[in-house]
Formats: structure tokens, sequence, C-alpha cells
């Protein structure tokens, strides 16, 4: 297991709240732990980022299925390993199928999402990579969309976009930290044997 590049703070070195959240996130996921032991360092980052993923991710007024669409969505797109592999509990309990992030990154020509759907995903890669012809774009989002959605979704994008734009330079993995547990860990990635089986595969998507 190679060290990451800014260290896990241990367990035994945060105070009771922290580890209490610790245990949520080996417990539950999204966030796992490992990115959670690395903002340990920072208190107060620590608590903004778990603040604001609570509030936006697991919350709020947009579908809960659609944020975790957009989530992978920016994933792929910016090639973070560690927050691909991971996927919500809450979103698969809703219905989401496995099968149906399989597109994501040729989505507006996917037969797997709908309208609504490709609409969100425009909305992420358009946060990602910008978009040349913004009143049809706008357009086309106020068709699936409140402005209370819009907003909620336009701040989980760009907060996902941005840690894990950041977690990709950090040289963490899953199974590292607090590990026995496959919370929110995809198929094919929910043990450390499992992970390194997967990321093998020819096929596995960080090497398309």
């Amino acid at each position: 297991m190679a060290d990451p590049y800014l260290s896990y703070v241990p367990l035994e070195q945060m105070d009771e709240r922290m580890q209490e959240e610790m245990h949520r996130c080996a417990r539950e996921g999204t966030p796992r732990p490992e990115s959670s032991a690395v903002r340990a360092h920072a208190p107060n980052a620590f608590w903004a980022f778990a603040d604001s993923w609570k509030a936006l991710f697991h919350s709020g007024v947009c579908d809960h299925a659609i944020k975790d669409l957009c989530r992978v969505y920016i994933s792929r797109t910016v090639k973070c390993e560690f927050c691909g592999n991971q996927r919500s509990a809450k979103a698969a309990a809703a219905g989401l199928a496995e099968a149906k992030y399989d597109d994501l990154l040729n989505f507006e020509s996917s037969d797997k999402y709908d309208e609504r759907q490709k609409a969100a995903l425009a909305y992420a890669q358009a946060i990602a990579w910008g978009e040349e012809d913004l009143d049809k774009f706008w357009g086309r989002l106020r068709e699936h969309f409140t402005e209370p959605e819009l907003v909620e979704l336009g701040c989980f994008i760009a907060l996902t976009f941005g840690q894990q734009s950041w977690i990709r330079l950090l040289g963490i993995d899953h199974h590292q930290y607090m590990a026995g547990t496959g919370a929110s860990m995809a198929p094919g990635f929910r043990t450390a044997e499992e992970l390194a089986a997967s990321k093998a595969r020819d096929d596995y998507w960080a090497r398309r």
C-alpha cells in the first residue's frame, strides 16, 4: 500500500465529535473515511466539507439519484478513481441501477437516461468544461428544473468537482483507513482484493 501524499490523521488523535463522523463514514460511506482522514488535518476544512456534503448531497430539494449520477460523471470526467468507485446507497435504494453509471461520458447519445437526467448531466459537463450556447443551455435546464433545484444542484456539482480534482492528486485509495467495510463501494470494489482485481482489468473504466 503506497503512502498518500498527504497523511491520514490517526483516529485516536481526533476529538470525539470528529471520531463519530469518521465512524459514520466507515459505516455509510459517501464520503469514505480515507478522504475525511486527510481533511482532519484542518478541522475547519473537515467540517466545512462534511456539513456542506450533508446539506447538498444527502438533503435538499433536488433528486438524490440525479445528484449521484452527476457526482460519478464528474469522477469519470476528471478521472478521480477514489470517488468514481463509490456509489450512494440512498440512490440505489431509490432505484438507481448500476447500469445507469455505464454511459455517463456519452450521456447525450445514450438511451439509459431520461431528458431530466441528461439535462442534469449537461449541467455537470458545463460546470466542468464550459458551455458556448448559454441561452440554449439555460433554456434546456429550465424545462426540467426549478431555480432552487438549479442552485442546489449547481452548488453540489461545483463542490464535488473541486473536491474530486483535489482528491485525484492525494494518492489515496479505499480500504486503507478503518478498513473492513464495503459501505458505498461500487460492485467489484467492496474489498481490497476485489478492488485490486477490478483495477487490473483491461476494461476498468479509468483505463478507457
